[in-house]
């Protein structure tokens, strides 16, 4: 069965992958240890660059080591959103009488990936690019898209639920043709060399990962 995988990169990352050994992932190998009898045409990993953040400073540097790596795998693409940081003003959830009931946080939102997926996944269905679309995802708002996939295109659709302790929201869940779970032993024989090369030079994985 030909096969498209869409990956949603900071879901995948915050539900399987952070504090864990196996950070340093090979999504192609990923997608085969997964559907070990199916043809994979394609990866799509829709993520956004990291700014650099006073408390972490080297974050934004491993992900861009990382994303280098990614680069040498065949037939994967990645597509990028964005992030907004700011200082936003909000309410306290117990003000005390006598002190100021408002406090300034730094907020980051990650903007785009989830429309680029949606209509990534979209349009390589109405092109006739897959006959299976798997999506790694525990999000609810990709399950309009993953049903009209599925009910309008006659197309199979399998969610993988990256998150190993929770179930997929039902709604999501519903709009799939096919649910399956993500383990580690999917993640354990799925890394990437701890070094690559590429035309600039050797990729070395991140001190830690």
């Amino acid at each position: 069965m030909i096969t498209n995988v869409y990956i949603d990169g900071f879901n995948l990352y915050y539900r399987a992958l952070k504090d864990t050994p196996f950070r340093w992932l090979d999504l192609r190998q990923l997608a085969e240890a997964l559907f070990t009898q199916d043809s994979i045409n394609k990866v799509c990993y829709f993520t956004a660059r990291l700014d650099v953040r006073p408390g972490n400073p080297g974050q934004a540097q491993r992900q861009l080591i990382y994303l280098r790596a990614l680069a040498t795998l065949p037939s994967l693409d990645v597509y990028y959103g964005v992030f907004r940081s700011g200082v936003k003003r909000r309410p306290l959830a117990e003000p005390v009488t006598g002190l100021p009931s408002h406090v300034l946080i730094r907020d980051s939102e990650e903007k785009g990936s989830d429309v680029n997926l949606a209509t990534r996944l979209l349009v390589d269905g109405f092109n006739g690019e897959y006959e299976q679309a798997v999506v790694v995802s525990n999000d609810a708002d990709f399950a309009g898209a993953m049903r009209y996939v599925r009910d309008d295109l006659g197309l199979r659709v399998t969610l993988i639920n990256p998150d190993s302790r929770n179930p997929s929201p039902k709604q999501l869940a519903g709009a799939a043709t096919y649910v399956k779970r993500l383990w580690k032993s999917h993640l354990r024989r799925s890394l990437l060399p701890d070094t690559l090369r590429d035309e600039v030079g050797v990729i070395t994985k991140p001190v830690g990962w």
